[in-house]
């Protein structure tokens, strides 16, 4: 009897560990505590915002661009950034957080199209959020897992990079850059 298919079979598992251990969901919010700029949502997601990013698909092309006005408010530990998204096809879309700070830079989030809560921490200059979203019925209407990271930049630039699986299986990956509006911009 041979071992080769329990070796391959054990290969291809140490492989995907390793690839796992080593890649976008190893990170972990401590690894940025002590970075700076430190995020204080009740600054950086205050206000008037621009946004454009691309959304890749699970073979790493681009597959859609998009910019957005976002609009951040605050009342103590509650807060509400609208989003309005404008996608290379034409469509729109539009989605609002409400926002709510907790303990130890933790914060929890709601949305129509996210299912549950949204749950986030802060730590540095970076912030890790973990949520269900619902796609919209035009694209689908699944339902994906997404971790959301966020990094502040010297200049109050927030880029994005967020990871969406569907049965564990990485479907798509977005990457944004966030700025506070300028009066010019925003006109």
């Amino acid at each position: 009897m041979t071992h080769a298919p329990l070796i391959l079979l054990a290969l291809i598992l140490l492989a995907m560990i390793a690839r796992r251990a080593l890649s976008f969901g190893a990170q972990r919010p401590r690894d940025y505590r002590g970075t700076g700029p430190a995020i204080d949502l009740r600054r950086s997601l205050n206000g008037p915002l621009t946004c454009e990013g691309v959304i890749f698909g699970p073979a790493g092309r681009v597959t859609s661009r998009f910019t957005a006005r976002m609009h951040g408010a605050w009342d103590g530990a509650s807060g509400r950034l609208s989003e309005s998204f404008l996608y290379s096809t034409g469509a729109r879309q539009d989605r609002a957080w409400d926002l709510r700070l907790g303990e130890d830079g933790r914060f929890s989030a709601t949305a129509a199209d996210v299912i549950g809560v949204a749950r986030g921490e802060v730590s540095g200059a970076a912030i890790r959020m973990t949520y269900r979203l619902r796609l919209p019925a035009d694209a689908g209407g699944h339902v994906l897992s997404v971790t959301d990271w966020l990094y502040l930049g010297e200049n109050g630039t927030i880029l994005n990079r967020s990871e969406m699986r569907k049965f564990g299986i990485k479907v798509a990956e977005l990457f944004a850059v966030m700025r506070p509006a300028t009066a010019t911009a925003s006109n």
